[in-house]
């Protein structure tokens, strides 16, 4: 039998060497996950109806599912008009939710910006449940997530969410982010203010589409580098056929109208529509074109991300932590929210619980705790995070207190050093992922001028207990 030569041998062990190295080094590449969504609202135009309708074939033609985020009335009017062709197309993808109303006021934000954390999630759960049983009874599946309309953001919306079996929060915003990527905070996962990976290709060329492409390569080629990452891109189905928003011509600036007054947005050329409609295809195509790059729904998203579950880590080390900052700690077995911190400190059971529902003060003025009323407060600690499902605002001390902050590194302190229980003042970490610009943060056409609630961002770093990092799996 003839028998290889021993350099055909060694050339095909080198072809199989670098074959099986190829291999390998592709698999290390981190992936670049691209959740492409549309926020289906305008319930003015029909003609908007055409172009939601035309944006999902195109997508389903291209194999790549997106999610629409409808509005109720959105969802109200298709079912009126008879458009089971709009809603049987929107249906093939993922549907979220995207309000009620949307610029009816009061607006979310403006509804719920003097009430408290417990009272503003009832009311956020009054105005939007309707329209979110609406959207899902008309497109016949429950709707995965959620986004504001604008930048009509509250924290309160987060535990109605959670309520209403809602678990991602797909949007954009600046009130709230880390690390330019989603994190899990108030019990969701947050996709929200992702900075230069919220991308795309601009409809007017103010932004050639050249210059975004490179952007793109850019974040595939840094994720591809690490363990991957996401790109966040938007787009409104009116934004196609339209050259102004539906909402800002008849609700800018808390203005109110009756429905037989309001008028239709400018709308594009055909010629115009057909090359917006081209562009995103484009868009769409260089994504699919490029290695390690996948697209990815919002029912996706909870699959794609490692559980929120924290990992077991020595009392020893969450003690440090805490004395040097109350805030989340990353850890390569995971990744851990100061309230999972504490809770693992208190020995109690590890669990998804809320934040504080407000700041609370210290007026225990005594350097140290008699040892047995310090059990009293473990104690009565455990029973309120057991009985209300989230963090006190403040602990306790015979007729005195200790705020939450100074009650942590209080409890860090002493497993560090058994003993004399000496009061510690922490230093809160986790406030650094929140915007102290309420006027920025809160900028949208339909906000009443001047709208700034500051009330709500004290409210949303109150919840900063809740936020860490989200890993993918």
């Amino acid at each position: 039998m003839c028998q290889p030569s021993p350099h055909l041998w060694n050339t095909c062990y080198r072809l199989l060497i670098t074959f099986l190295f190829c291999v390998a080094s592709s698999h290390a590449q981190g992936t670049t996950y691209v959740v492409l969504w549309f926020d289906t609202e305008d319930y003015i135009d029909p003609i908007s109806d055409d172009a939601a309708l035309r944006i999902a074939n195109d997508l389903t033609a291209e194999g790549v599912r997106g999610t629409f985020k409808v509005v109720g009335e959105k969802a109200r009017i298709l079912e009126r008009r008879g458009r089971r062709d709009v809603i049987e197309a929107l249906g093939r993808h993922c549907i979220g939710y995207h309000s009620n109303w949307h610029s009816i006021q009061p607006v979310p934000a403006v509804s719920v910006q003097h009430l408290g954390f417990l009272e503003g999630a009832d009311e956020f759960e009054r105005r939007e449940r309707s329209g979110f049983e609406d959207v899902g009874r008309i497109f016949g599946v429950t709707p995965v997530c959620y986004g504001q309309p604008g930048s009509s953001w509250a924290p309160q919306s987060n535990l109605a969410l959670r309520r209403m079996g809602i678990h991602v929060y797909l949007d954009e915003g600046t009130q709230l982010g880390y690390n330019d990527q989603p994190v899990w905070y108030g019990g969701l996962l947050y996709v929200f203010n992702l900075g230069p990976y919220q991308l795309r290709a601009d409809l007017d060329d103010d932004t050639p589409l050249p210059e975004t492409f490179k952007q793109f390569d850019a974040a595939v080629s840094h994720f591809a580098g690490s363990s991957g990452g996401l790109i966040s891109t938007v787009y409104h189905p009116t934004e196609f056929v339209h050259t102004e928003f539906w909402d800002a011509v008849n609700f800018a600036n808390g203005t109110v109208r009756e429905r037989k007054e309001w008028v239709l947005p400018k709308r594009r050329s055909e010629k115009d529509a057909e090359h917006c409609f081209g562009i995103l295809k484009a868009y769409v195509e260089h994504a699919k074109s490029l290695h390690n790059v996948q697209f990815v729904t919002a029912a996706d998203l909870i699959h794609i991300y490692a559980t929120p579950i924290p990992p077991v880590v020595d009392t020893a080390t969450l003690a440090r932590h805490f004395k040097e900052s109350i805030s989340f700690l990353s850890m390569p077995s995971g990744d851990l929210s100061a309230a999972d911190i504490l809770l693992e400190l208190l020995h109690v059971p590890a669990r998804y619980v809320d934040g504080p529902t407000a700041t609370g003060i210290t007026t225990y003025e005594e350097t140290t705790i008699p040892a047995f009323v310090f059990d009293s407060m473990l104690q009565d600690v455990r029973s309120f995070i057991e009985t209300n499902h989230r963090l006190p605002n403040e602990v306790f001390v015979g007729s005195k207190t200790l705020s939450l902050v100074d009650f942590a590194a209080t409890l860090a302190q002493h497993l560090l050093a058994p003993g004399p229980v000496l009061v510690v003042h922490g230093k809160v970490g986790f406030e650094r992922c929140f915007s102290t610009d309420a006027q920025s943060a809160f900028k949208w056409p339909i906000h009443p001028e001047g709208f700034a609630p500051e009330e709500l961002l004290q409210l949303a770093r109150l919840q900063g207990w809740t936020l860490k990092p989200a890993r993918l799996r």
